[in-house]
């Protein structure tokens, strides 16, 4: 039985029969079929006029192209039962709970949904390159890539969600393992320890158990049982109360609670960049934001908060008696310069240490469409080795071997630099060769590229999938499900109990209501009025400068034209996509329009187009601009205002800023879209649609 979904036939050019049936000469929005459900009826041909030319492949582009084509022995809803002349859609504007599942054989939706929803925040703008990328896999960050606060924002947030929180999570498993609270688990690891010690076979022992951790899964929970992050207390090893008071995820570190599996790591890993200062506060507010518009008036009227942070340290200096010579101060904007520039590399080096935690996480539990047991046992096999030199190596021999070591690399400097440049000039890459990407971890994706090769399974099988699901609400107010069966905690049922759920008192202040009266505590309200008062102030002169815009781009401002629709309406809601996505181009309303056709894929942009409730708007559709898909060679995200309006807009309105997207081709031809409500699921099909091999910037 096919899996439920909707079905578009869309793109290429209309038969002469079913043409003469019709009173149009260009394409209209396609056909919707709800299966098993009732149909629902769009029209059935694409908006664009397509070239005829023969469909690109994907098999020779790059690893991750030739994967999402490939045939898998567990499929989900978009590779399973669908005829591959139409696009289906598997739930776009559905309930999370109506989405097929699962989407993508051997992942549960809300694993792709968190990749997704990651992969949104940390691309900003790719190219497309002709060389093979190193490792098979696209998509890598390109080495000329610039610095921006908000790029940097997202390395950070990356470095917290692998890095950190992994090495919280092994923290606490060896507090458990000493606090002897799990006696027999201890006791046998003390007993391997100190029997290894007393033969000397401390190194084989501890390598040999690394192998296995690598080699065989299940030993994994047996050695190191999994429990929830925040219910361990990494000083005694025992239970404790999550700081969130209530235990709502397992993976986060405060155990908040979350609407969909990873949200709370991600809050988290906001919050911790928010508490850094000067840089990460140029971070968290997006000063020199990747994107921004070239001209904003509205943003160029308003103060810098980065501005008034530094001018208020500089306040200080001159009250506790400093120099009152600021003006006069000529180290003051080299420094910050330096600073600046030196945040590029850094920026790099997070990343490349996020990238490399999590090409090593996904080797060790690879994610389907990538090979199970190849990576794993390709790393447990470069350790057997060590395994053996171990057993043969005293270790006496072990410390003359490294002191030797120390010694030569102190003392051989001449040597040394001799052969660096030796291999510079016949190997100029050869720093690239020796990278864990294109050696040990060949072919092995980072959670980004594992995420674009997610997204092209289902393009490839004509079955886009859907964005992650967006909510306003709170998330539940209650534990999460806990099988206290499986807790190997040395804890009873009472206590876990007590742990997980809500610290009554701690909620009670924060609710304002006194502990021993009962009664609510009293507020004062009078710097809430007059906050509500400047709130309100700015609320009205944003929309009056938003009205002036509408007035100055009839009259022809290109500025005000891009900044048409940036804020909609409460409460205004389009159902849209896979294939329509509603937008602006040059102020006008329309569609972006997206056609996969047995021709040539193509996007394009249209005045007239479904409004997504399967009525037609016009009879005759004529795209203003139409771009094959493999023409495309750069995507970037835009943002609709700049950083400080995007800070003061957000406040006064409590409303969400419709970003854009700008499109260049080979030619060197731009388009830039404005006003798209669904910009990152727009990019994401542009992305993973074509045969291009992207790198990112």
């Amino acid at each position: 039985m096919p899996t439920p979904g909707y079905v578009f036939r869309d793109g290429g050019p209309i038969p002469d029969d079913e043409l003469k049936s019709r009173n149009t000469t260009i394409g209209q929005t396609p056909d919707v079929v709800r299966t098993p459900s009732k149909p629902v009826s769009i029209s059935t041909t694409s908006p664009v006029n397509t070239p005829t030319s023969s469909r690109s492949t994907f098999s020779s582009a790059t690893e991750s192209h030739a994967l999402a084509n490939a045939d898998q022995d567990e499929k989900g809803a978009a590779q399973t039962g669908h005829n591959e002349t139409e696009v289906r859609d598997l739930g776009w504007n559905d309930h999370p709970d109506d989405v097929p599942k699962p989407l993508v054989g051997g992942l549960p939706n809300e694993e792709l949904w968190l990749l997704v929803r990651r992969f949104n925040k940390q691309m900003y703008h790719v190219k497309a390159i002709n060389e093979p990328p190193p490792g098979g896999l696209d998509l890598n960050i390109a080495d000329e890539d610039e610095f921006s606060p908000d790029k940097l924002r997202a390395n950070v947030e990356r470095l917290y969600m692998t890095v950190i929180v992994g090495v919280i999570g092994f923290g606490k498993h060896i507090a458990r393992l000493r606090s002897w609270r799990e006696p027999r688990r201890t006791s046998a690891f003390c007993a391997a320890y100190f029997v290894a010690w007393i033969f000397n076979l401390t190194v084989p022992i501890l390598t040999l158990t690394i192998i296995v951790l690598i080699a065989y899964p299940p030993s994994r929970d047996i050695l190191f049982p999994p429990a929830p992050l925040a219910l361990v207390s990494s000083k005694t090893g025992g239970v404790q109360s999550p700081m969130a008071g209530v235990l709502g995820s397992h993976d986060s570190v405060t155990g908040a609670p979350e609407n969909y599996k990873g949200e709370a790591v991600e809050k988290e890993a906001g919050n911790f960049v928010n508490s850094f200062a000067s840089i990460a506060l140029s971070s968290a507010s997006g000063k020199k934001d990747h994107g921004n518009p070239d001209s904003d008036p509205l943003n160029t009227s308003v103060p810098d908060p980065t501005d008034i942070a530094v001018a208020g340290a500089d306040a200080k200096d001159n009250t506790a008696g400093g120099s009152n010579t600021i003006k006069h101060d000529k180290t003051k904007q080299p420094m910050e310069d330096a600073m600046w520039t030196k945040m590029r590399p850094i920026m790099h080096i997070v990343g490349d240490v996020a990238d490399g935690w999590e090409r090593f996480a996904n080797a060790l539990s690879p994610t389907a469409p990538f090979p199970e047991d190849g990576p794993r046992l390709k790393l447990a096999a470069l350790l057997v080795p060590v395994l053996a030199i171990s057993l043969l190596t005293t270790s006496a021999m072990f410390m003359k071997m490294n002191t030797f070591f120390v010694g030569f690399g102190f003392f051989a400097d001449p040597i040394i630099w001799r052969a660096a440049s030796w291999l510079n000039r016949e190997f100029p890459n050869w720093q690239k060769l020796l990278e864990i990407r294109n050696t040990i971890l060949k072919g092995v994706p980072t959670n980004a590229q594992l995420t674009v090769t997610l997204l092209r399974v289902g393009e490839a099988h004509k079955a886009p999938l859907p964005p992650p699901p967006r909510s306003d609400e709170a998330p539940p107010d209650h534990p999460a499900e806990l099988d206290k069966d499986e807790l190997t905690l040395d804890a009873s049922d009472e206590e876990v109990h007590e742990a997980i759920h809500h610290d009554a008192e701690s909620k009670a202040i924060a609710d304002g209501i006194s502990t021993t009266s009962g009664t609510a505590k009293p507020k004062h309200h009078h710097g809430a009025r007059v906050l509500g008062f400047l709130k309100g102030t700015t609320k009205t002169g944003v929309e009056a400068k938003l009205g002036i815009d509408k007035v100055r781009a009839t009259a022809g401002s290109k500025t005000a034209k891009s900044h048409l629709g940036i804020l909609p309406k409460p409460g205004e809601y389009l159902p849209s996509g896979p294939i329509d996505f509603k937008a602006r181009y040059k102020g006008k309303k329309g569609w972006v329009y997206i056609s996969t056709s047995a021709t040539t894929p193509c996007v394009s942009f249209s005045s007239h187009a479904s409004d997504g409730t399967g009525e037609q708007t016009t009879n005759e559709l004529e795209p203003i601009f139409s771009i094959p898909i493999e023409e495309i060679q750069e995507l970037k995200k835009v943002g609709g205002l700049g950083w400080k309006s995007k800070l003061i807009v957000g406040w006064a309105t409590d409303r969400n800023v419709a970003d854009g997207l700008e499109i260049i081709d080979k030619s060197g031809n731009s388009w830039k879209l404005t006003a798209i409500g669904l910009r990152e699921e727009l990019f994401n099909r542009l992305v993973a649609m074509g045969s291009q091999k992207w790198e990112s910037w």
